[in-house]
């Protein structure tokens, strides 16, 4: 092993143990502690009607309690699994609170999973009970359920009743029933769990293979949820946009760290939505995946086109000087009074815009659940809206590494979080252990030895580098790396983050493996292609004759080129195909937090693919 970090007890950390307050153990202990002290009449806010309506913090108790209560009346006991096949809403929080205070384990499901998926998912955990997001979603899965022997219960978390499924409010009612004949019963139920009871079994969507149930327990969950607070210093003044869904452990670990500080969380109406939403309510935290800060910087890009070549060269410029600005500030390095001063010409005329356009009051971008490209993440900070990124599984609770507001290494994830430790596998492999580290597999005992390493540390199957400061910085994911026919290994990730800075680039997956030479599929930015096909006279109308036409492909194998340049000559992509259809969750190629599924990809586009490198060999 070459190299190791390790996270560190904070000074806030340790004046809290001399207290002599017992830390709480248990999410239950967590939420109790947090929904009591401090309760707030707007924990969470939904949108209905037009209208943001909210839940306090004494109705999700009160509701969560008597949901626990439902369950026990249902015959579910301690260590029984209920899933939650849903959107997120205060529902979906409502559920998992009532399933953790029962000591019964949640199944999360992404709502986007096929029937078939949900189908395994909630055989294999043996879930004797699924709350479902409405009767369309029930709908949806009605008839696969059927063949899940251990099922027995449907709760439709909204919507009427009917086909022999519950609704909440039923289930709910059950529960109040039961407290009133033992008015001491639910201290008793959520009491009786303890830090290493299983809280909840999360199955990766993974990018390859079938489906792994992670267990993860009170201390696992509980461990990561304070650790990093500290590191993200939330607090009950924070307003948060929920975007991500619950069913991923990041939104949710998120979730749980607003509730615990006493935050507002107000809940995206939709992905599409998101912008509005952050008009209406001014966040000032935001978690998400790096997509979609991708996508809020290609809109501003889009707008600055149409507005023509002095606006596009005025964000240029203002982009310029922010990431020159953002990279001095970050590394503590001098800023010239020149830069200063086109810093705040950049920001008054550029970049107030943006601060406006995300609600006025960002004061924190989370990121996580894949690689935020170092440039991004310049050009954020330079206009006032830090990105901090964070590395972790959800084999590890999430968290393993999260940079700070105070201290925001852009390029790296930070170091590791309090009583968790990283170190380097001779092949630069990431491997970690501490309190947050799963269990293991449900069910699968030899998945579950694959990822530990003999003396009892966690593969990540992530490549990675530590800085002499302690800082991770990841590089690929070591199953994803690409082997060229001439035997040498090509890490797609960091060429995709380079090739996605041309303005012409929405989307782009490298492929190559076992071929000669590595070369990029991609999804260009129409609105871009538009304006340059408008400007140089070509007669392209729809999105196959933009993927055709020669001129195009020569235009971004261009960009391509011009990012490249400086690149070992095997790493180089030497052919482009475009793809008239954007990469999607619905499609198959991408997992729910919009990570490429490169197996499916390679699959799907196989005759393209193979066409490019067949071209190639026929024009050199």
């Amino acid at each position: 092993m070459k190299t190791e970090a390790t996270g560190t007890l904070t000074a806030g950390a340790r004046s809290a143990g001399r207290t002599g307050v017992r830390a709480p153990e248990t999410v239950n202990e967590i939420m109790l502690r947090a929904l009591t002290l401090k309760a707030r009449p707007d924990a969470l806010n939904y949108k209905r009607g037009g209208e943001w309506r909210p839940l306090s913090s004494e109705e999700l108790l009160r509701r969560a309690r008597c949901v626990a209560l439902g369950l026990h009346a249902l015959g579910l006991r301690r260590g029984d699994r209920a899933g939650i096949l849903s959107e997120s809403s205060p529902e979906w929080v409502v559920a998992d609170l009532g399933c953790q205070f029962a000591g019964v384990v949640d199944v999360p499901l992404y709502p986007t999973l096929a029937p078939q998926q949900v189908c395994y998912i909630a055989g294999d955990s043996g879930a004797r009970l699924l709350f479902v997001q409405n009767r369309e979603a029930y709908e949806r899965v009605r008839e696969v359920l059927s063949s899940c022997a251990s099922l027995s219960t449907v709760v439709l978390l909204s919507g009427e009743a009917g086909g022999g499924a519950l609704t909440l409010s039923e289930l709910e009612a059950r529960g109040a029933r039961l407290e009133a004949e033992r008015p001491r019963l639910f201290e008793e139920l959520s009491g009786a769990v303890s830090a290493e009871d299983l809280a909840t079994i999360i199955y990766t969507s993974g990018t390859t293979g079938e489906p792994k149930g992670v267990m993860l327990t009170h201390s696992n969950v509980v461990s990561n949820l304070t650790a990093t607070s500290e590191r993200l210093a939330f607090t009950p003044d924070d307003v948060a946009l929920s975007v991500l869904p619950l069913s991923h452990v990041f939104e949710r670990g998120a979730m749980y760290m607003y509730l615990h500080h006493g935050a507002q969380v107000y809940f995206a109406e939709a992905i599409d939505r998101v912008g509005d939403n952050m008009r209406e309510v001014s966040p000032t935290i935001v978690v998400a995946v790096p997509r979609l800060f991708e996508k809020i910087y290609a809109r501003i890009k889009e707008k600055a086109a149409e507005g023509g070549r002095v606006k596009t060269a005025l964000l240029m410029w203002a982009v310029g000087v922010g990431k020159r600005w953002a990279d001095a500030t970050v590394w503590k390095r001098p800023v010239s009074p020149l830069l200063k001063l086109q810093q705040r010409v950049a920001s008054a005329l550029v970049f107030s815009k943006w601060r406006e356009a995300t609600g006025g009051r960002i004061r924190l971008f989370c990121s996580g659940g894949a690689a935020l490209p170092e440039e991004l993440g310049l050009v954020f900070y330079g206009a006032g809206l830090p990105i901090v990124q964070g590395y972790g599984l959800t084999e590890t609770s999430p968290v393993i590494c999260v940079n700070g507001p105070e201290e925001n290494r852009i390029g790296t994830v930070g170091r590791p979080i309090r009583h968790v430790e990283v170190r380097l596998a001779a092949d630069g492999e990431i491997e970690t252990r501490g309190p947050n580290v799963m269990r293991g597999y449900y069910n699968k005992p030899e998945a579950t030895r694959e990822v530990f390493t003999a003396d009892g540390w966690f593969r990540t199957g992530d490549i990675g580098a530590l800085d002499a400061e302690g800082c991770l910085r990841i590089t690929d994911r070591k199953k994803e790396l690409l082997k060229t026919s001439g035997g040498k290994y090509v890490a797609p990730q960091p060429i995709e983050e380079r090739i996605k800075q041309s303005r012409f680039v929405s989307q782009v997956v490298l492929v190559g493996d076992g071929r000669k030479f590595p070369a990029a599929l991609i999804v260009p930015d129409w609105e871009m292609l538009r304006s340059y096909a408008q400007h140089k006279g070509l007669d392209c109308r729809t999105p196959a004759d933009f993927c055709r036409h020669p001129r195009v492909i020569d235009l971004l194998q261009r960009q391509v080129d011009s990012v490249t340049a400086d690149l070992s000559r095997f790493e180089r992509v030497k052919r482009v195909a475009l793809l008239e259809k954007e990469l999607t969750i619905g499609g198959g190629e991408l997992t729910p937090t919009l990570k490429v599924k490169r197996r499916v990809v390679n699959e799907k586009y196989k005759d393209v693919i193979d066409r490019m490198y067949k071209e190639a060999e026929a024009r050199p």
